[in-house]
């Protein structure tokens, strides 16, 4: 008997989904939709109106105390001192062998109270490795599964959302949130993230009154033609970007520096495996994540060899696809750092066949 299928959860809103008619996938866990209308359609609509994604399998972490700061610094990368009330950070957690535990978006509500946002695939493991710093005496909630996230992306979608609260959207920065009340419902977080490049909120509310905040936010959408976006598009866009994935582009094997995430990686403060990371920064690193686009035809996939002019390997792919704004062939992988210059020729290995493509800068879509 297959187990998987007997543990799969749902999120409060997998109902809406099969209803609609989403493909549905297991994903981290959960019962998710892949896809509606299908990928291209779901890809542009996000690009040029707005987009509603389900992502309520993520996790999130409620650290509270007057030592709540000195447990994040600890655990994670960047600098989160930096973070006054109502901004968001995006950062990492460090192993303590080099590589990435996880990456995140720590919230700041209070200067003794903050959220963790993290990955659907790695709640357990997040909780645990933060536990394990945690001699501070933090009151730590995990309310993953209480919570929904929806993520409505897209340039249109601050018009369909301005229509649901008195806070003024326009007003919010990148990176900030708010707590009010949004389609009637109390304390939700609204919060100027998102995984697109497309522009859009991202928006936190109990199970109980997810199915409530779906429904307004696509009536508020009616007029611009707004559409549920499934996981499918939301891989695609991100790439586009140049955006990390986690268990695909960032890993336990692989470091911030080599990852190119030295920005999130500050050295003014004390952190897990602080030494090793700053030693790489200044010796430099053997390999670079890098984009890069197909020049000849073939869709570079996860894994795929990367080899250079003669075949020898020197490297792989994390990610890859059609991008459909960009209509060509685009990926992320890592490369020995001496091919790591944009412009350099590369080739992926697709069928035993090497097929050419250069290293580019990121992100592929200029804005």
């Amino acid at each position: 008997m297959d187990t998987q299928t007997e543990t799969i959860k749902n999120t409060a809103l997998t109902n809406i989904h099969i209803a609609l008619g989403a493909k549905m996938v297991p994903f981290a866990g959960y019962n998710m939709p892949v896809s509606y209308s299908g990928l291209n359609d779901e890809h542009l609509t996000v690009r040029t109106g707005v987009g509603v994604f389900d992502v309520s399998h993520m996790g999130e972490f409620r650290l509270r105390g007057p030592k709540a700061l000195d447990l994040i610094q600890q655990v994670t990368s960047n600098d989160a001192s930096k973070l006054e009330d109502g901004k968001v950070q995006y950062s990492c957690l460090p192993n303590e062998n080099g590589g990435i535990v996880d990456d995140l978006l720590v919230y700041r509500f209070k200067a003794d109270e903050y959220y963790l946002v993290v990955n659907a695939s790695n709640i357990e493991k997040d909780w645990n490795w933060i536990s394990k710093f945690n001699t501070y005496g933090v009151e730590m909630l995990d309310m993953s599964e209480n919570m929904s996230l929806l993520a409505v992306q897209g340039p249109k979608a601050i018009l369909a959302l301005q229509k649901l609260t008195k806070v003024d959207l326009s007003q919010m920065e990148y990176y900030t949130f708010k707590v009010d009340t949004m389609a009637g419902i109390d304390n939700v977080i609204i919060s100027n993230t998102g995984y697109t490049g497309a522009g859009g909120f991202e928006i936190y509310v109990l199970n109980a009154d997810a199915e409530k905040m779906w429904n307004a936010i696509f009536e508020a959408g009616k007029e611009f033609d707004i559409k549920p976006i499934g996981l499918g598009a939301r891989d695609t866009l991100r790439l586009e970007m140049g955006f990390c994935l986690y268990g695909n582009d960032i890993d336990d094997t692989t470091s911030p520096i080599e990852a190119g995430l030295g920005w999130i990686t500050k050295f003014n403060k004390e952190f897990t495996n602080k030494a090793n990371i700053e030693k790489q920064k200044t010796e430099g690193v053997t390999k670079k994540l890098v984009g890069f686009e197909m020049v000849d035809r073939g869709i570079p996939r996860h894994d795929y060899p990367i080899v250079d002019a003669n075949g020898a390997v020197i490297g792989k792919v994390t990610s890859g696809t059609q991008s459909p704004s960009l209509n060509k062939a685009i990926g992320l992988g890592y490369v020995k750092t001496e091919f790591s210059k944009p412009e350099t020729e590369i080739f992926v290995l697709i069928r035993d066949k090497s097929i050419k493509a250069k290293v580019c800068k990121i992100p592929f879509l200029k804005k």
